[in-house]
């Protein structure tokens, strides 16, 4: 049996309201960062979420801990509930997948800038050639 979880948290993470959507399915963890402008309401989540969906961007995936299903007493349950909603700080799974897919961008950033460089290099140089050619062509 294959399960799935999802959670969506909204926090303030100066000067924004960010949201991070976590996933977490067949042992592999996911998460997506979403930076909302002002407080968003429930209802705009959603809505983002139904409408921007293909354009989530999710980090990289990164092994998740599997813990043992066992029934949980309800007002255990109620408690690790509470204790959650309270928390406002980012999880460390998130952080690292977060770090994980900045990397990645990062790495991709600086193959891309190093072509960039690399191709007006060559264009400077096909430049110089054609004005060296230009000047031994007449007389």
């Amino acid at each position: 049996m294959c399960t799935a979880k999802t959670a969506i948290t909204i926090l303030f993470h100066d000067p924004f309201w960010i949201g991070l959507y976590e996933r977490e399915a067949a042992g592999r963890y996911e998460v997506c960062k979403i930076t909302f402008g002002t407080e968003p309401k429930d209802y705009e989540v959603y809505h983002f979420l139904l409408h921007n969906w293909n354009r989530l961007q999710f980090s990289p995936s990164v092994e998740a801990a599997q813990a043992a299903a066992k029934r949980i007493n309800p007002k255990r349950r109620q408690r690790l509930i509470q204790k959650q909603t309270a928390c406002t700080g980012i999880e460390t799974k998130a952080q690292q997948a977060l770090q994980l897919q900045r990397e990645q961008h990062k790495t991709e950033r600086s193959i891309r800038t190093r072509e960039q460089r690399e191709a007006e290099k060559q264009r400077h140089y096909q430049l110089r050639q054609e004005k060296h050619r230009q000047k031994h062509r007449g007389h």
